[in-house]
């Protein structure tokens, strides 16, 4: 409603400017005694109204506009204004009254281009605050999670957004997307199939309103000459992020460089049910274990039972009773004995 408001005001204003030109035309020719054509009026008035149509027209087929961007301009152009009119007056004494002004366009050009550039490049890296408001992007959580391509081939991501446990800004660097579409077209069959679900887990966490995705698109100097592990780890300190991933060696890197890590296999681990020593549960023996009279057997979320005494029991049901746990990075052990 406010838009159409503001485009009806802007349409009035136009016929209003319109007017006033057509009122300034016919005193300019009074004044020389010339007769203004009939058409001259109506003239006027279609190209005001034209070019406030074309206006709006761009405005409404240009719905998504960035304030970063928008604001990278005003301010490029403000600034590159500004040190043109310090410049020109500290140079008019040097110059002949008919270069000043040339020198003073071309100056005006060439620092308006830098300036606007310049912020355009770096508009991530800083915000502009107006003094009593604010215009920032109201962004979720605290800290932004860097999503690595094993996490979303996982697609484990997915459920756990879906749960609400995660209210932070999910950020997929344009290189991790790359080589995940380079996953996605490989020869290789399996290879293929695993970069097209993570595609599409990718498409499915961006049609979620509820979720804040983001593609990461710009490329830091930092990034030059790196493996993507590493430029995951770099882009997590320079936005002050965390990586999320299931990659076990990533996991090492970001550790290394002090930097946050979430990994998905360490909460699936921690989410398993605890068995302390002395419980027992009945569990089918599957194969015989390294040692000399050791089964394996596994539990429906894929936690490896060593059961002592179960090495001759296999394809059976035993009720084991816990002696021990293990865990590492890589999973939960859980060693039991099968009493006879």
């Amino acid at each position: 409603m406010g838009l159409l408001l503001l485009r009806a005001v802007f349409l009035l204003v136009a016929g209003g400017i319109s007017a006033l030109i057509n009122y300034a035309v016919q005193a300019a020719n009074s004044s020389l005694q010339v007769t203004t054509p009939a058409w001259v009026p109506w003239a006027n008035l279609a190209i005001v109204m034209g070019l406030a149509l074309a206006v709006i027209a761009i405005d409404v087929f240009v719905p998504n506009k960035r304030i970063d961007a928008i604001s990278s301009i005003y301010f490029g152009l403000l600034v590159g204004v500004l040190l043109t009119y310090v410049l020109t007056i500290a140079l008019a004494p040097l110059l002949a009254e008919h270069l000043q002004t040339p020198v003073r366009l071309v100056t005006g050009m060439v620092l308006c281009y830098i300036c606007i550039s310049l912020l355009l490049q770096t508009k991530d890296d800083f915000r502009f605050i107006i003094p009593y408001v604010e215009f920032v992007r109201e962004v979720k959580g605290f800290k932004p999670l860097i999503l690595d391509t094993s996490v979303v081939i996982d697609g484990r991501i997915e459920d756990l957004v879906s749960t609400g446990i995660f209210d932070n800004q999910l950020i997929m660097p344009r290189f991790a997307l790359s080589e995940l579409q380079g996953i996605a077209d490989s020869s290789d069959k399996l290879r293929r199939a695993r970069g097209r679900r993570g595609l599409d887990v990718l498409n499915r966490l961006r049609a979620n309103d509820a979720v804040d995705l983001q593609i990461f698109d710009r490329d830091l100097p930092e990034f030059a000459g790196q493996a993507v592990d590493l430029k995951l780890v770099l882009l997590a300190k320079h936005l002050e992020g965390k990586v999320v991933t299931g990659d076990f060696n990533l996991n090492k890197v970001a550790k290394i460089h002090n930097v946050p890590v979430i990994n998905l296999n360490e909460i699936a681990n921690s989410l398993k049910p605890m068995y302390l020593p002395g419980e027992q549960f009945q569990l089918k023996v599957i194969k015989a274990g390294e040692g000399q009279d050791q089964g394996i057997g596994y539990l429906e979320d894929g936690t490896m039972v060593v059961v002592e005494g179960g090495r001759d029991k296999i394809s059976k049901d035993l009720m084991v009773t816990v002696t021990s746990t293990l865990q590492t990075s890589a999973g939960r052990m859980i060693f039991t004995r099968h009493d006879v």
